[in-house]
C-alpha cells in the first residue's frame, strides 16, 4: 500500500529554477540523475545561441530525447527480429539433439 509516507520530496535545480517534485523513496536517486542528464542537455541547447528562451530550449530538449527514444525502439525491435528466429532455430536444434539423445540411452 503506497502512501505519501513512502514519498521523498526532492529538490531539483534545471536551468536556475527551482521545482520540487515528489517521487518514491527508490527513486530519488534515478531522478536526480534525470534531473542532472536534462539540465546538461538544457544548458548544451541554451549555450549553442540557435534556441532562445526557456520553455523552448525545454521543447527542444524533448524533441531530441523523443528522436533518441524511437531510434532505439526502432533498433530493439529490428535486433529482437534479427534475434528471434536465431533461438527458434537453436531451441529447435536443442530440442531435436535431446530427442536423438534420449532414444539412443534407450
Amino acid at each position: 500500500m503506497n502512501s505519501s509516507q513512502d514519498r521523498a520530496q526532492i529538490s531539483l535545480r534545471i536551468m536556475e529554477k527551482e521545482y520540487v517534485v515528489a517521487c518514491p523513496y527508490e527513486e530519488r536517486s534515478a531522478l536526480l540523475d534525470a534531473a542532472e542528464f536534462l539540465n546538461s542537455r538544457m544548458r548544451e541547447i541554451r549555450d549553442s545561441g540557435k534556441v532562445v528562451g526557456h520553455d523552448r530550449i525545454a521543447v527542444m530538449v524533448a524533441l531530441n530525447l523523443a528522436n533518441e527514444l524511437l531510434r532505439l525502439k526502432n533498433r530493439d525491435a529490428k535486433l529482437e527480429g534479427e534475434v528471434a528466429p536465431r533461438l527458434r532455430a537453436l531451441r529447435e536444434r536443442v530440442e531435436g539433439a535431446l530427442e536423438k539423445g534420449q532414444q539412443l540411452e534407450l
